[in-house]
């Protein structure tokens, strides 16, 4: 039987919450959402009838805060229905939400708080607003705190109240007071690198324009299942996983956690997933490192098959001859790749891979597995996707085509420009920054560098703002090379130093596991935190380093490097809520070290290998 498609055109909408009461009245006694039940310890199913409901409730209960139109909530929950729930009941009234990634830290939560003059705060539990102790200054403009969880009894901020006893015990419709689709709808606060985050300004049609062009390029039906758990606060989960969904009629089941994430796909067997490099990387490592500590015969017969595997998609692809060995797929698929795919539920039909490049070899061990990978590109200022592949048309190495209606070309200095129905509105209470991205022309700059093949296939060449150049000019990518030395499972964190220094060294956080396996074969403490610092140390991850980045230049070698003990965390500000590297912030904290290793180095001559 033909799957059934059955988009909801952004014309037909006009708003997101008009986009989710057109499903309701497609859709009203499907099932929705699939969310699991903490007190009950079991899945529960929400149709789009019972989500309406629960949305008028929590709708009435925002009403009585005596907010206007234009005022903004913001949320710091899990992925759940009350996400949904919240976001839909606040712009129904005409509310802007502003999104927060509960891993966030205290003084940066306060500072969004502060910066978008949020009003309303929905969050977790009791603990986490108690954490804001010290930052509560900052939080005075907030008139009410919304804890999904029960309080504990005693005294505490009068502003503070339980869902239970806020949320309207009924309620008879959702009001729908905003129909223009250009109004703000969200403030998405970037989570930079170097300086304070800035807010990115969407409106409803920037997000439904680009949920809907994304749609006709990786078709959703309404009998797919994705299972979220890409933070609802990132805009690719938001715009494709939640909007996306509402706009096709597909079911979302909420992941309880990373943690939970190989039990979770057990139990919802999903056919879609969402995801970044990180997931597929450590999805990819565990496999390699149950390979290598296996019978070779094993290890030969997996390789065997995605390589068979491979060829079968380049010649689908129409990229690659007809082999011979394509006879063999069946029995390889039984052998090799249902085993893995039965991993990930065994109903896999797709996955999308968005916010990094995902590794060519991982890339291709889950295609040649027989899942296609589709990747893709955007950023949150384009809300966030400018170009990604089809499943039909689908080269690993590049990030697609642009999608519908989005324009791209390439400005000076290689510089990927965008200009699109799905382009910000600007940034919120930050005019220079707004104008500084903007071309004389209006074209959005993305900072990223890119080139363009003769059938308008875009490939990512590197980063404006994020290129090392040494002291004898040479620039060097440092994601790349990162990317390509996290392949080693010993090497949980990795970031390239060389700034105007006559050679590259780099910082490396273990993982603790596979270092006890080495300091072992190597006859040392694994536990003694001077045996980190020693030279012997420094040699063993030079050379396993030198073997991930044997195919780069020549002056892009690894010459020094240094074993941070603690993990970089979004807790100690190393990370941003994205789980980007702070480089400066890196660098700064761990001075001592950088200083070490660059001491006495001498500039480049002419007859170094640079």
């Amino acid at each position: 039987m033909a799957k059934e498609l059955d988009l909801i055109a952004p014309q037909a909408a006009r708003t997101l919450d008009g986009l989710f009461a057109a499903r309701v009245q497609r859709s009203r006694d499907t099932v929705a959402y699939i969310n699991f039940d903490d007190a009950a310890r079991c899945w529960k199913e929400y149709t789009w009838g019972e989500m309406e409901q629960l949305v008028a409730r929590w709708q009435a209960a925002l009403a009585r805060e005596n907010l206007e139109a234009g005022d903004r909530v913001a949320i710091m929950m899990r992925n759940s229905i009350w996400w949904i729930i919240f976001d839909q009941a606040a712009m129904g009234l005409g509310l802007v939400t502003v999104p927060l990634y509960t891993s966030d830290r205290p003084d940066n939560i306060a500072y969004i708080v502060q910066d978008s003059g949020a009003r309303v705060l929905f969050l977790e539990e009791q603990e986490i607003w108690d954490g804001f102790s010290h930052v509560m200054p900052k939080l005075g403009g907030l008139v009410r705190a919304v804890c999904l969880k029960p309080l504990r009894e005693g005294g505490h901020d009068p502003r503070l109240v339980s869902a239970s006893d806020w949320v309207a015990d009924n309620a008879k419709e959702v009001k729908h007071v905003n129909s223009d689709g250009g109004k703000l709808a969200s403030i998405i606060y970037t989570s930079g690198t170097t300086g304070r985050p800035k807010g990115v300004m969407l409106s409803h049609t920037n997000m439904l324009e680009n949920s809907y062009a994304t749609a006709l390029c990786f078709p959703v039906y309404t009998d797919d299942v994705f299972l979220s758990f890409l933070p609802m606060s990132h805009t690719l989960e938001r715009t494709c996983g939640y909007y996306g969904t509402v706009m096709a009629g597909a079911q979302v089941a909420f992941a309880r956690s990373v943690q939970h994430l190989a039990e979770d796909l057990l139990a919802i067997r999903p056919t879609l997933l969402i995801s970044v490099p990180r997931i597929y990387e450590r999805v990819y490592g565990a496999i390699k490192h149950k390979l290598h500590n296996g019978p070779a015969l094993r290890r030969k017969l997996f390789e065997f098959a995605t390589d068979i595997g491979w060829a079968r998609f380049e010649h689908q692809q129409e990229r690659g001859p007809w082999r011979p060995g394509f006879l063999l797929w069946p029995i390889l698929r039984w052998l090799v790749a249902a085993k893995v795919m039965a991993r990930l539920g065994g109903r896999l039909r797709a996955a999308t891979c968005g916010g990094a490049a995902l590794p060519p070899e991982i890339a291709r061990l889950f295609i040649g597995l027989g899942l296609p990978v589709v990747q893709g590109y955007g950023l949150t200022e384009t809300s966030p996707v400018v170009s990604t592949n089809r499943i039909h048309d689908n080269v690993p190495a590049s990030i697609g085509k642009p999608i519908p209606n989005v324009k791209v070309k390439i400005g000076d200095k290689d510089a990927l420009l965008v200009k699109g129905p799905n382009v910000m509105l600007g940034y919120w209470n930050n005019p220079d920054a707004t104008r500084d991205i903007f071309t004389e022309n209006g074209w959005l700059d993305t900072g990223d560098t890119a080139r363009m093949d003769g059938d308008g296939r875009l490939y990512i060449t590197g980063r404006l703002k994020e290129i090392i150049v040494l002291s004898n000019g040479e620039k060097v990518p440092p994601v790349d090379m990162e990317t390509a030395i996290q392949r080693d499972p010993l090497f949980e964190q990795v970031m390239l130093l060389g700034e105007h220094k006559p050679f590259l060294a780099v910082f490396v956080v273990l993982n603790l596991e596979q270092w006890a396996k080495v300091a072992a074969e190597h006859g040392l403490d694994a536990r003694s935190s001077s045996v980190l610092q020693s030279d012997q140390v420094e040699e063993i991850v030079l050379e396993r380093v030198s073997a991930q980045i044997y195919e780069f230049p020549g002056y892009a070698q690894v010459r020094r490097a240094a074993v941070i003990s603690e993990p970089w965390t979004i807790e100690n500000g190393m990370l941003t809520p994205t789980m980007k590297v702070k480089r400066a912030k890196v660098v700064e904290s761990y001075r001592a070290d950088f200083e070490r290793i660059y001491a006495g180095a001498q500039p480049f001559s002419d007859e170094s290998d640079g």
